[in-house]
C-alpha cells in the first residue's frame, strides 16, 4: 500500500472541500458546490435542448394541460422569494437565491413516464404519464415544486462536485494498491466502490431528495395550492412502478418515508400558506 498516495489524495481533498463550502437556500444547509449559477444555467440549457430536440414530435404547445402547467409554473416561480424571505425571518438560515440569474422554461411532453425535472438554471418539463397520478394541479404543483427545488437549491452542481470528490478518491486508491496482488486489489476496489456508492452517494442522492420534497412544498404552500394534496399524491406514486429496490438501495427515500416527511413539515406548511394567501382554508 502506499500510503503517501492516500495521505496526499486527503489532503487535497479537505482543501477541495473547505474551499468550496457554501449554504443552501432555503435551508441553511452547509453544501459543495464548485461551479457558478451561470454555469449552470448555460448546462442546463444544452441539456434541455438536447431533451427536446430527441422528444421532437412529442412535444404538447397547445390545449388545456400545457396552458395548466404554464400556469403552475409561473405561480410557484413567483411564490419563491416570498416563500424564502419568510423562512428566512422564521428560522433565519439560508443563502439569498439569485432569482435574477434563473431562465425559467417548461414545456410538456407526450410521454408514458410519470415523471418531471427541472434542469440546472430553471429549463423544466413534464410528462403527461404523471397527469393520471397527480389528478389534480395541487398533487402536480407539489410535483413542479418538488423538480424547482432541486434547481435553486444547485443540487445538479452538488452532485457534480461530490462525483468529482469521489473519483479523486478512486483513482487515488488504485494508484496506491497498484502493488497489491491483482486479485486482492480487486477485491479492495470493489470493496471501497461499494462503501462509496452505499455509504456516501445514495445517502447524499436521499438527502437532496427530501430536502427537495420539503423546499418543493412550502414552494406549492406559497404558491396558493393545498399541500395536503401531496400525501395523496405519494400514496398514488406507491401504488405504481412494482416493486421497489430497499431504502437503503436506492436514490430516492421510500414512498413510506416521503409521506412521513411531509406529514410532519405539513403544519409549516399551512403556515407558509396562511401568511402568503388570501383566501381562508
Amino acid at each position: 500500500m502506499r500510503w503517501w498516495v492516500l495521505i496526499l489524495a486527503a489532503g487535497y481533498l479537505g482543501y477541495y472541500y473547505l474551499s468550496n463550502r457554501q449554504e443552501a437556500s432555503f435551508t441553511g444547509r452547509k453544501q459543495l458546490v464548485e461551479t457558478t449559477v451561470e454555469q449552470d444555467v448555460a448546462l442546463g440549457l444544452q441539456a434541455y435542448r438536447d431533451i427536446l430536440s430527441g422528444e421532437r414530435g412529442n412535444i404538447v404547445t397547445e390545449g388545456e394541460t400545457p396552458e395548466m402547467v404554464r400556469d403552475i409554473a409561473q405561480r410557484l416561480v413567483a411564490a419563491g422569494p416570498k416563500v424564502e424571505a419568510l423562512l428566512k425571518q422564521s428560522n433565519g438560515v439560508g443563502a439569498d437565491t439569485p432569482w435574477d440569474q434563473f431562465e425559467w422554461a417548461v414545456s410538456v411532453i407526450e410521454s408514458d413516464q410519470a415523471n418531471a425535472f427541472c434542469l440546472p438554471g430553471g429549463k423544466m418539463a413534464v410528462y403527461t404519464g404523471i397527469l393520471p397520478v397527480a389528478q389534480n394541479q395541487d398533487a402536480l404543483a407539489a410535483v413542479m415544486g418538488h423538480e424547482i427545488a432541486h434547481a435553486i437549491l444547485r443540487h445538479g452542481a452538488e452532485r457534480m462536485a461530490h462525483q468529482k470528490l469521489t473519483q479523486i478518491g478512486t483513482v487515488a486508491a488504485g494508484v496506491a494498491t497498484s502493488d497489491m496482488d491483482p486479485q486482492r486489489q480487486q477485491m479492495v476496489m470493489a470493496a471501497i466502490g461499494a462503501g462509496a456508492k452505499f455509504g456516501y452517494m445514495l445517502p447524499f442522492s436521499r438527502e437532496h431528495e427530501s430536502e427537495a420534497d420539503y423546499v418543493g412544498l412550502m414552494l406549492a404552500a406559497g404558491a396558493c395550492f393545498d399541500p395536503n394534496e401531496s400525501i395523496g399524491l405519494w400514496e398514488r406514486m406507491g401504488a405504481t412502478g412494482g416493486q421497489r429496490p430497499p431504502e437503503f438501495m436506492s436514490t430516492h427515500p421510500s414512498g413510506e418515508t416521503r409521506i412521513q416527511n411531509l406529514q410532519s413539515w405539513m403544519a409549516d406548511a399551512e403556515k407558509v400558506r396562511a401568511a402568503l394567501c388570501e383566501q381562508t382554508f
